[in-house]
């Protein structure tokens, strides 16, 4: 009895050393918009100027629109939730800029995901 007991605690604490270990971090961001398609440009040279060129027209074709969207933000690539991509899509239709579409995005970490609480354009970006 007392080894099912032992070894259920060393099961228990186990699992919950593992869930510990899985950090989500609540964070407010800054950063602009990208989408999933054209990503790959944010890992490049130039990266963080690429992204900033990215225009709203080939963010908003259908297949781009369709590959979701990521926040380049602090020199990394965040990939959006559903809500975060439907978040985005709001914003390139609303938006008045043609190129580089920067936002404020406020919610939680998770590796290199992103879990979008809110989301709004920052004026003048």
């Amino acid at each position: 009895m007392a080894r099912r007991i032992l070894g259920l605690s060393i099961v228990l604490l186990l699992a919950g050393a593992a869930f510990a270990a899985k950090e989500v971090k609540s964070v407010k961001l800054t950063g602009y918009l990208i989408d999933n398609a054209c990503s790959a440009r944010a890992n490049s040279d130039g990266g963080a100027e690429k992204v900033k060129a990215h225009t709203v027209k080939c963010a908003m074709m259908p297949n781009c629109e369709k590959s979701g969207y990521a926040l380049y933000a602090d020199g990394k690539l965040y990939k959006l939730d559903e809500a975060g991509n439907k978040k985005a899509v709001e914003l390139y239709k609303a938006t008045k800029v043609e190129r580089g579409l920067q936002v404020s995005v406020e919610g939680e970490v998770d590796g290199d995901s992103l879990k979008v609480k809110s989301m709004s354009e920052v004026a003048g970006g």
